[in-house]
C-alpha cells in the first residue's frame, strides 16, 4: 500500500519553488515571505481543521492530517513539489513530539516546542546535513536560500502551534497519548 501523497500536488495554481521546495500559503498570522490564506468563517477551535474543500485548507492541515498515517511508511514516492513540503513537515512534527514530555503540561510543552521552532539553526535544502539531499535541489543563490529559509521558519511556528492545539486538545495539564504514542517512529526511517 502507498503512503498519502499531498493532494496540493494538482493544485491548478502552482506554487513559487525555490530548487524544487515549494512556497504554499499557508493560513497564518505569522510573517513570512507568502501571502496568508484567510480564516474560515465562523472560526473553528484551535484543534480543528477546515474541511478540505475550503480555501482556508493549507498544506500544514494536511500534514497534521497525514502524520499518524504516512509515519508507517519507510518509502514514499514524491509526486510531485508539494510532497517534500509534506515530507518536512511530517518530519518537523515527529521532532516536535519528541520534545513533550509524558508529563509536560501545555505551558511546559509550548516552551519545548517553540524552543524547537524558532532555532535558527536548521539545515535547508542544499546543506550537507540535509537528509534525503538527492530529492531536493539546493536554492539557485543566497537571496534564494534567505527566503526558503524564511518560509521554513514560518512553517515551523505555525505547525509548531497548531500540533500544541491537536496534542493538548483534550486536556490542558496532560498530552494526549494517542500522539505521543507516535514518538519514536521515524518517518521513511529518517529526521530532521
Amino acid at each position: 500500500m502507498p503512503a498519502y501523497n499531498s493532494m496540493f500536488n494538482t493544485d491548478p495554481n502552482p506554487p513559487r519553488l525555490i530548487g524544487n521546495f515549494p512556497l504554499l500559503p499557508l493560513r497564518t498570522k505569522i510573517r513570512g515571505p507568502v501571502y496568508p490564506l484567510p480564516f474560515p468563517e465562523p472560526a473553528l477551535p484551535e484543534n480543528e481543521s477546515p474541511d478540505q474543500d475550503s480555501e482556508s485548507y493549507d498544506i500544514l492541515d494536511e500534514v497534521i492530517a497525514l502524520f499518524r498515517a504516512n509515519t508507517f511508511f519507510r518509502n514514499f514516492e514524491i509526486q510531485g513539489n508539494a510532497d517534500r513540503l509534506l515530507i518536512y513537515g511530517i518530519w518537523f512534527v515527529s521532532d516536535c513530539l519528541g520534545k513533550i514530555k509524558p508529563t509536560a503540561s501545555r505551558r511546559e510543552a509550548t516552551k519545548e516546542v517553540n524552543n524547537l521552532a524558532l532555532d535558527t539553526n536548521f539545515a535547508i535544502p542544499g546543506d550537507p546535513s540535509w537528509p534525503l539531499r538527492q530529492m531536493y535541489e539546493p536554492p539557485r543563490d543566497r537571496q534564494d536560500a534567505e527566503v526558503l529559509r524564511q518560509y521554513m521558519m514560518q512553517v515551523r511556528q505555525e505547525l509548531a502551534e497548531r500540533l500544541l492545539a491537536r496534542v493538548y486538545a483534550d486536556d490542558e495539564t496532560r498530552p494526549s497519548k494517542w500522539w505521543l504514542s507516535f514518538t519514536k517512529r521515524k518517518f521513511m526511517g529518517k529526521g530532521l
